[in-house]
């Protein structure tokens, strides 16, 4: 027992910056009580007392703000930060090391007997707000972004957002340093392709940035083969794209996004 709570008390050491000493965390960190008062719940529950285990769990819902129902599987080192609002259904099963943010549910959407609830395998984070409904799995090391509502299985190590929740696709290092080498040469501000953009935008112009790279490459082939042959037609220089020119425009995109 002492083994667990040493364990319990390090996981919170290793996600909360803020935790100062054992003894803060031991009194003043309700995800870690409602951790332990689910443990005893648990085992009453697989004891065959139902009721006094509803009892207990509904004690820590009373204290802590967050819902865990004694038939919930919870794995070692779970961690859940601030708490209020969380809610966890029956057969629900969370491994090891997981993390959840306030106003998190693992909830169903059937009311028929039998698994219902969703699976965190190992590692897995969710940020606060989300909800994970449905008898699915969430693949080890997978992150759920805030406010997420996702409703279908998760691959190990993914990025869900969005409502339906969708999978981040990893972009691709090389590629992004041609096209921000692509929109400084046209005189386009990287802040234009940003991470914080709406994605449909992004993609845009990232594809628009793509096409003119290939654009470009196939003028520089054009360009070579013209003076092999003896032309002097590429010899000149293309018209400069000053910054100045863009100011205004960056000025007013400025005024906007303030």
């Amino acid at each position: 027992m002492f083994e667990r709570l040493r364990e319990d008390i390090q996981s919170v050491f290793h996600r909360d910056p803020a935790a100062r000493n054992a003894f803060e965390v031991l009194t003043c960190y309700p995800g870690m009580h409602a951790i332990w008062i689910h443990r005893l719940s648990s085992a009453l529950w697989g004891m065959g007392w139902k009721w006094l285990a509803r009892l207990v769990s509904n004690f820590g819902r009373w204290l802590t703000g967050i819902e865990i129902h004694p038939g919930a599987k919870v794995g070692r080192r779970f961690f859940i930060d601030h708490g209020m609002g969380i809610v966890i259904g029956e057969t629900a099963e969370i491994g090891n090391d997981v993390t959840l943010y306030q106003g998190v549910t693992l909830g169903g959407t059937s009311w028929n007997k039998g698994k219902r609830h969703p699976t965190l395998e190992d590692g897995v984070v969710v940020g606060a707000g989300a909800k994970v409904l449905g008898p699915f799995t969430v693949g080890a090391g997978a992150k759920v972004g805030s406010n997420a509502v996702v409703t279908k299985a998760v691959p190990p190590g993914a990025t869900v957002v969005g409502i339906p929740g969708r999978i981040i696709v990893k972009s691709d290092e090389e590629q992004d340093a041609k096209r921000k080498a692509m929109a400084e040469k046209i005189g386009f501000d990287a802040y234009g392709v940003g991470e914080d953009m709406p994605d449909p935008v992004a993609r845009a112009i990232g594809q628009l940035l793509d096409h003119l790279q290939a654009v470009d490459g196939r003028l520089e082939g054009m360009c070579g083969a013209l003076k092999d042959l003896g032309s002097n037609y590429c010899a000149k220089d293309l018209p400069e794209l000053r910054e100045e020119d863009f100011a205004c425009v960056k000025g007013k995109d400025e005024t906007k996004a303030g």
